[in-house]
């Protein structure tokens, strides 16, 4: 299932895969709201709850999507957060891996200073 990630100028395609938990995502959409950063993350609350599953990871690479249990959150990695070393990007807790965007996902870096995100099936 591919969608659509929209904040502030910056449009990119994201390709979800087969999981659960990507399956309840898709059923969620359209969804708009606040978002927040933490370091090189985007993350926002989904109406989702899903638990750690097969795909979890604690390490993730630029691009990924993650939905992270603890806070019942969609996350787009996008470079280093608060904790990573070493050049390795790592959430705050393990995550889902849910999909991947599609191109180069530092142009996010250049919209954390807004304040909603839209996130929508793409066709």
């Amino acid at each position: 299932m591919k969608i659509r990630i929209i904040i502030g100028n910056i449009v990119m395609d994201a390709e979800l895969n087969d999981s659960p938990t990507s399956e309840k995502i898709v059923e969620a959409l359209p969804l708009e709201t606040f978002f927040s950063t933490w370091g090189d993350e985007i993350y926002f609350s989904v109406p989702v709850k899903s638990v750690l599953d097969e795909t979890a990871q604690q390490e993730v690479q630029i691009g990924d999507l993650g939905y992270w249990p603890s806070g019942n959150a969609f996350c787009v990695f996008f470079g280093p957060t608060p904790v990573s070393t070493g050049g390795k990007i790592i959430p705050a807790s393990p995550v889902n891996i849910i999909g991947k965007v599609i191109g180069d996902a530092t142009l996010f870096k250049k919209v954390m200073g807004e304040r909603t995100v839209r996130v929508e099936c793409s066709r």
